[in-house]
Parts: structure tokens; sequence; C-alpha cells
């Protein structure tokens, strides 16, 4: 049986709207495939242990982007998929051959969506061009001020441009001025600072209420006061009750005791869904997803008997560790405004301690890192375990339809 793990990375439109991930297929070091090239071999991955089942959550919806070689196109590996469910990304090709032509015309015709990785603007391609509906450039490797060269020939056929790399502010602004019309990379991974910023009332007021709803002991009392201060949340308390309370009659008379109702642990998690929307108002949702998802899965590998001292913290370390890009804010100003337990600041700000390390662990499997088997190796954990964990994890936060 062979173990597999998934990876992904959000791309984006000019609006900062997800549009779809590129899924990262990696196989175990264990894993031989006698002459056979890696991305045949991860393409065989994902048939064999039938993963497509779960590219609609891992996804949450959104289609998957999927490198497939000519080998694995030749041999029709994408008809396993849904059209509407992912987008083929040609990879491993030098030119257009007559075959590589008839292929991708086969796949257009099938109703696919195509996209050419890696493309370096060369004439070559243009064959392709009434096939293809986007092209993706590595601004690493091309100049994007060239892709004015290129985009008189593309008009004609709709085609999109999508960066990938794109690492800062300064970057995405340029290139969208240039013509591309989505973007990926570790831009949203990578705070901006803004100096001089403090946060507005309401979120500061949002940070309070996360970091109470999980302070040691727990405070009924304490979290409902905070909700009772924000008439939306109080409704959203209320319809939350109602919701599961289905079949009984309750009759709630304070906040204080719809929190009571709904249990710590139901409460915790409508209050960090709630609080990150909030937080999310001028930015990008998927921020608050990433963080939700990364939550859980810390959460589910502490259940491990070697986080056994720092499992309680794991859920709201993952939930804040986005904190930095959704506010714009170095995390130790943020941490200043939240009356934490030390081992959650020193995770948030320097990654240290065994938090932090469980921390850098979740945050590089879930963007599919090269460096994750030491780590794993570390404690001790099995990747396809690991694996399985994320996949619920996605599907938790898929389910919460935020």
């Amino acid at each position: 049986m062979y173990n597999t793990y998934i990876a992904r990375q959000a791309i984006f439109d000019a609006k900062n709207n997800t549009i779809g991930y590129e899924l990262l297929f990696r196989d175990s070091p264990d894993n031989k495939f006698p002459a056979i090239d890696k991305n045949i071999a991860t393409a065989k991955l994902i048939i064999q242990n039938h993963i497509h089942g779960d590219i609609k959550a891992i996804c949450m919806g959104k289609k998957a982007f999927i490198n497939f070689t000519e080998h694995c196109l030749i041999n029709k590996y994408p008809l396993m998929f849904d059209n509407n469910s992912i987008v083929i990304e040609i990879v491993g090709h030098q030119t257009a051959s007559e075959r590589l032509i008839k292929i991708v015309k086969f796949y257009h015709n099938k109703g696919y969506k195509i996209a050419l990785n890696d493309y370096d603007l060369n004439e070559k391609w243009d064959v392709l061009f009434p096939y293809i509906s986007i092209l993706k450039i590595d601004i690493e490797q091309v100049n994007p001020k060239q892709v004015f060269k290129a985009l008189s020939r593309m008009r004609p056929f709709n085609i999109k441009l999508a960066a990938e790399k794109v690492e800062t502010v300064f970057q995405r602004q340029s290139l969208a001025e240039v013509g591309f019309n989505y973007f990926q990379g570790f831009f949203y991974h990578v705070p901006e600072i803004i100096e001089g910023q403090t946060l507005a009332p309401m979120k500061a007021q949002m940070l309070n209420l996360i970091s109470e709803t999980f302070k040691e002991p727990f405070s009924f009392n304490a979290v409902a006061t905070i909700i009772g201060h924000d008439v939306n949340l109080s409704v959203g308390l209320l319809k939350m009750v109602n919701n599961v309370a289905v079949g009984t009659k309750v009759e709630i008379t304070s906040l204080k005791q719809a929190a009571a109702y709904l249990g710590e642990e139901s409460l915790k998690q409508f209050v960090s869904i709630l609080a990150l929307s909030k937080l999310t108002s001028d930015s990008t949702d998927e921020i608050a997803k990433q963080s939700l998802v990364t939550g859980k899965l810390m959460s589910s590998i502490a259940a491990h008997p070697q986080f056994k001292e720092i499992r309680e913290y794991a859920f709201i370390t993952g939930l804040l560790s986005s904190m930095e890009v959704l506010l714009k804010m170095p995390m130790a100003e943020i941490m200043a405004t939240m009356p934490l337990a030390e081992q959650i600041r020193n995770a948030l700000i320097n990654r240290s301690g065994l938090l932090g390390e469980l921390l850098v662990l979740t945050s590089r499997f879930i963007q599919g890192q090269d460096d994750i088997e030491p780590l794993l190796a570390n404690f001790e954990l099995e990747k396809d375990v690991v694996a399985q964990e994320f996949v619920k994890a996605s599907k938790w936060v898929a389910s919460l339809d935020i």
C-alpha cells in the first residue's frame, strides 16, 4: 500500500477571491516506481489511492489545479476526474509537438480547462492558444514586463495569465498592472508590516473574545459578556443554540445561559468562526479558512502523546498563526493585546518551544514544503496519518460554510 499526502496552494483573482488550489501530491520515502518519472509516479498515486474522492473537500468547492505530464495525458488519467472539478496543468514540455497539440485538443473537446505551466512567452506555444484557458508564468524565470509582447497574441483566445511565486504586495500590484489575472505564491503567507497601524476597536474586541474563550479556567460569564457587546454575535449565538436544540424546547433567559447550553467545545468553535469572519472584513477569507485548517490540524496532531503538555493550546495557536497577515501588524504587537499563555506567545512570535515546533510542522505540511520529513521523524509521526487528519480538517472547515 502506498502512502500519500496532499498539500495545496491557493490561486487568487484580482479581487482576492480564491479561484482554485494547486494540489501538490507527495509520495513517501518508501514508495518506489522503477523507471518512472516523478510526475508520472505522482499521477499514479492519485489514481491508486483515489485521492480525487477528497478533492471537493480539500479545495472547498473550488477547482483543483493538477500537474499532468504527457505520459499521464496519453494514458487519460485526467478522465478519472470530473471536467468541472479540475484544471489540467501541462508540465514537462520543451516544444508544442504534433502529439501534444492532439492531446490538448482532445481534453479541450472533453470540456476540461487547460493551463500551460512554465510559459516562457515563446511563439512556439501559440499553436496551443485555441485550447488553453490559462498560461502560468514563473515570475522568477520570466520578466513580467516582457508579457506585453505576447498579450496581443493571446487576446483573441481570451486566455488568462497566472503569476507564480508572488512574494510581496509590490509584486502583486505590479503584476496586475501588467495584465495578470491570477496570482499564486507565498504573498498571502508573508506578513506585510504597516508601521504605526493600530487595531480598530472592533478588531481589538474580537481578539479579546478569542483570547477570553481559550483562557483556563474557562468562564461562560466572561465570554457571554463580550458577546453581549456585539448585536451580530449575540444573534448568532442564539441562532446556534436554536440549531442545536432541534426537537427540544429551550427557553433562554441570558447570553450566559445560551453559552453554557452550547457547551465549552461548541462555544469555542462558534467564537472562532464569528470572530475570524469579522477580522477578515477588509481581507480575503482564504486566510481565515487557512487559519481554521491549521488550528484543527494542530489540534488533531496534538492528540498524540508526545504533545500532551501543550495539547490544550494547539487549536488557538493554529487559529492565530495568520494574524499578522489579517491585521497587518507584527505578531509581537498583536500578542501584547491578548492575555495568552506564555507557550502560545512564544510559539506565535518566535516559533519556539514544543508548541512552536508543532506550528512549524503543521504549517510546512499544509504548504507542501520539502523539508517536512525530518520534522515528522523527530516526533515519530506517520505522514499518511497526518495526511488523513489534514483531509478531515479541510472537510470540517468546508462544513462551516464561511
